[in-house]
């Protein structure tokens, strides 16, 4: 499902999500078996319509940690780089089928359990000159900036970050 951003408030050192009656489907087994062709009409797997709620709060603590590629394989998930705190999280949720016949509700924390938060860049976007709200900056872009110091008559220009954190060169010409 898609979280909007208007369902995502940052505060400080938190984080929250709230959600309400959003619309979903629930299947008995995960993931749900791909469905063999149907006899006479009837498909073999059961996708049930929900909806569900919940609120959820991370809280990061303590001091980031840096994090640097381990890998320079664009695919390889050891390549990215980040800024990461230690964290929690705790919240509430409620679901129920759309027939009524089954609901539930409840709360639930990562107390005592392993949890981090932060900021990172991923994949092609390791290297990009683009700077994160935790400040780090990837090693390529001084590498891309001295090689355009020769090319040419300078124009001006500036980087915008767009939603989804992806550079773009806007050029005053």
């Amino acid at each position: 499902m898609k979280v909007p951003d208007s369902a995502v408030q940052i505060s400080g050192d938190t984080l929250t999500i709230h959600l309400v009656d959003v619309p979903v489907v629930d299947a008995f087994t995960f993931p749900p078996p791909l469905p063999p062709p149907p006899e006479n009409g009837i498909s073999p797997v059961t996708l049930i319509p929900a909806r569900i709620s919940f609120d959820i709060t991370y809280t990061k603590s303590g001091t980031p940690r840096q994090i640097r590629p381990a890998s320079r394989d664009p695919l390889s998930p050891l390549n990215w780089r980040g800024e990461m705190w230690d964290a929690t999280n705790s919240g509430t949720f409620s679901l129920a089928y759309k027939d009524g016949s089954f609901s539930a509700s409840g709360n639930f924390s990562s107390q005592g359990n392993f949890g981090e938060m932060g900021t990172e860049h991923n994949g092609v976007f390791v290297d990009h000159d683009e700077k994160n709200a935790s400040g780090i900056v990837g090693a390529a872009s001084s590498e891309a900036q001295a090689g355009q110091t020769n090319q040419g008559p300078k124009q001006t220009g500036k980087t915008v970050l767009l939603k989804g954190h992806v550079p773009v060169k806007v050029v005053n010409e």
